[in-house]
Protein backbone atom coordinates (compact mmCIF):
# COMPACT_ATOMS: atom_id res chain seq x y z
CA UNK A 1 0.00 0.00 0.00
CA UNK A 2 0.82 3.54 -0.57
CA UNK A 3 -1.16 5.52 1.93
CA UNK A 4 -0.78 9.20 1.14
CA UNK A 5 -2.47 12.45 0.49
CA UNK A 6 -5.83 10.76 -1.47
CA UNK A 7 -4.95 7.26 -0.81
CA UNK A 8 -8.44 4.93 -0.45
CA UNK A 9 -6.65 2.24 1.31
CA UNK A 10 -6.44 0.86 4.84
CA UNK A 11 -3.38 1.69 6.17
CA UNK A 12 -1.69 -1.03 8.74
CA UNK A 13 -0.51 0.43 11.71
CA UNK A 14 1.62 -1.45 14.27
CA UNK A 15 1.26 -0.23 18.02
CA UNK A 16 4.01 -1.05 19.80
CA UNK A 17 2.98 -0.74 23.67
CA UNK A 18 2.84 -2.11 26.86
CA UNK A 19 1.05 -0.05 29.00
CA UNK A 20 -3.20 -0.77 28.11
CA UNK A 21 -4.14 2.87 29.15
CA UNK A 22 -2.18 3.99 26.23
CA UNK A 23 -3.27 1.37 24.02
CA UNK A 24 -6.70 2.29 24.60
CA UNK A 25 -6.43 5.78 24.67
CA UNK A 26 -4.41 5.32 20.81
CA UNK A 27 -7.12 3.60 19.74
CA UNK A 28 -9.89 6.09 20.74
CA UNK A 29 -7.61 8.14 19.04
CA UNK A 30 -7.76 6.34 15.92
CA UNK A 31 -11.51 5.84 16.11
CA UNK A 32 -12.10 9.40 16.50
CA UNK A 33 -10.12 10.13 13.12
CA UNK A 34 -11.22 10.30 9.36
CA UNK A 35 -8.02 7.87 8.53
CA UNK A 36 -9.23 3.92 7.72
CA UNK A 37 -6.34 2.48 9.26
CA UNK A 38 -5.61 -1.01 10.92
CA UNK A 39 -4.31 -0.63 14.26
CA UNK A 40 -2.69 -4.10 15.01
CA UNK A 41 -1.30 -3.83 19.17
CA UNK A 42 2.08 -6.04 20.48
CA UNK A 43 3.31 -5.51 24.05
CA UNK A 44 6.96 -5.90 23.95
CA UNK A 45 9.37 -5.73 21.37
CA UNK A 46 10.19 -9.45 21.26
CA UNK A 47 6.77 -9.67 19.92
CA UNK A 48 7.38 -6.40 17.32
CA UNK A 49 10.21 -8.29 15.84
CA UNK A 50 7.97 -11.16 15.26
CA UNK A 51 5.64 -9.81 13.78
CA UNK A 52 7.64 -7.98 11.58
CA UNK A 53 9.11 -10.96 11.03
CA UNK A 54 6.03 -13.07 10.38
CA UNK A 55 7.00 -15.53 12.88
CA UNK A 56 5.24 -17.76 15.48
CA UNK A 57 1.62 -16.72 16.27
CA UNK A 58 2.08 -13.47 13.72
CA UNK A 59 2.88 -15.44 10.60
CA UNK A 60 -0.25 -14.11 8.63
CA UNK A 61 1.24 -10.24 10.36
CA UNK A 62 0.88 -8.11 7.40
CA UNK A 63 3.30 -5.37 6.54
CA UNK A 64 2.76 -2.00 8.67
CA UNK A 65 2.93 0.94 6.43
CA UNK A 66 3.78 2.84 10.12
CA UNK A 67 5.10 1.52 13.20
CA UNK A 68 4.41 4.05 16.91
CA UNK A 69 7.02 2.40 18.80
CA UNK A 70 7.19 2.93 22.41
CA UNK A 71 10.32 2.43 23.78
CA UNK A 72 10.70 1.42 27.52
CA UNK A 73 9.24 -1.66 26.91
CA UNK A 74 9.42 -5.52 29.02
CA UNK A 75 11.82 -8.06 27.09
CA UNK A 76 13.26 -6.23 23.88
CA UNK A 77 13.47 -2.73 24.08
CA UNK A 78 12.14 0.13 21.74
CA UNK A 79 16.23 0.87 21.28
CA UNK A 80 16.69 -2.54 20.00
CA UNK A 81 13.22 -2.96 18.22
CA UNK A 82 14.42 0.11 16.19
CA UNK A 83 18.18 -0.79 15.69
CA UNK A 84 16.90 -4.54 14.42
CA UNK A 85 14.17 -3.02 12.02
CA UNK A 86 16.17 -0.64 10.40
CA UNK A 87 19.38 -3.12 9.72
CA UNK A 88 16.80 -5.12 7.64
CA UNK A 89 16.56 -3.94 3.80
CA UNK A 90 13.16 -5.19 3.81
CA UNK A 91 11.94 -3.56 7.01
CA UNK A 92 14.18 -0.21 7.08
CA UNK A 93 11.72 2.26 5.05
CA UNK A 94 8.57 1.51 7.10
CA UNK A 95 8.35 5.09 9.27
CA UNK A 96 8.67 4.58 12.95
CA UNK A 97 7.40 7.19 14.86
CA UNK A 98 8.94 6.99 18.68
CA UNK A 99 6.41 7.64 20.98
CA UNK A 100 6.60 7.46 24.75
CA UNK A 101 6.78 9.25 27.73
CA UNK A 102 10.78 10.07 28.38
CA UNK A 103 11.47 13.30 27.75
CA UNK A 104 15.47 12.81 28.23
CA UNK A 105 17.57 14.47 26.09
CA UNK A 106 19.58 11.13 25.46
CA UNK A 107 16.55 9.03 24.37
CA UNK A 108 15.57 11.57 21.56
CA UNK A 109 19.14 11.87 20.42
CA UNK A 110 19.71 7.82 20.64
CA UNK A 111 16.16 7.74 18.76
CA UNK A 112 17.26 9.88 15.82
CA UNK A 113 20.66 8.50 15.55
CA UNK A 114 18.87 4.98 14.95
CA UNK A 115 16.69 6.45 12.52
CA UNK A 116 13.18 6.95 14.05
CA UNK A 117 11.41 9.52 11.97
CA UNK A 118 9.86 10.95 14.73
CA UNK A 119 9.91 11.42 18.42
CA UNK A 120 6.56 12.23 20.09
CA UNK A 121 5.81 12.89 23.92
CA UNK A 122 2.86 11.32 25.55
CA UNK A 123 1.21 14.08 27.32
CA UNK A 124 -0.46 13.08 30.36
CA UNK A 125 -3.60 14.20 29.96
CA UNK A 126 -6.16 11.53 28.05
CA UNK A 127 -7.32 14.30 25.52
CA UNK A 128 -4.20 15.83 25.03
CA UNK A 129 -2.76 12.33 24.55
CA UNK A 130 -5.59 11.51 21.80
CA UNK A 131 -5.05 14.99 20.25
CA UNK A 132 -1.67 14.32 19.73
CA UNK A 133 -2.39 10.70 18.11
CA UNK A 134 -4.77 12.08 15.92
CA UNK A 135 -2.78 15.38 14.85
CA UNK A 136 0.26 12.18 13.88
CA UNK A 137 -2.76 10.22 12.03
CA UNK A 138 -3.92 13.65 10.00
CA UNK A 139 -0.27 14.11 9.03
CA UNK A 140 1.49 10.75 8.28
CA UNK A 141 -1.64 9.44 6.40
CA UNK A 142 -3.37 12.96 5.00
CA UNK A 143 0.02 14.76 4.11
CA UNK A 144 3.42 12.61 3.77
CA UNK A 145 3.77 9.61 1.00
CA UNK A 146 4.58 6.48 2.55
CA UNK A 147 7.18 4.32 0.78
CA UNK A 148 6.27 1.33 -1.20
CA UNK A 149 6.82 -2.21 0.33
CA UNK A 150 10.24 -3.40 -0.91
CA UNK A 151 10.83 -6.68 -2.99
CA UNK A 152 12.09 -9.70 -1.44
CA UNK A 153 15.20 -10.20 -3.53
Amino acid sequence: MTAGAGSTDTAQILLVEDNPGDVRLTKEAFKQGRIENDLHVVSDGTEALDFLAQQNEYSDAPRPDLILLDLNLPRTDGEEVLLELKADPQLRSIPVIVLTSSRAEEDIARSYELHANAYLTKPVDPDEFIETVRAFEEFWFSVVRLPPEVEQQ
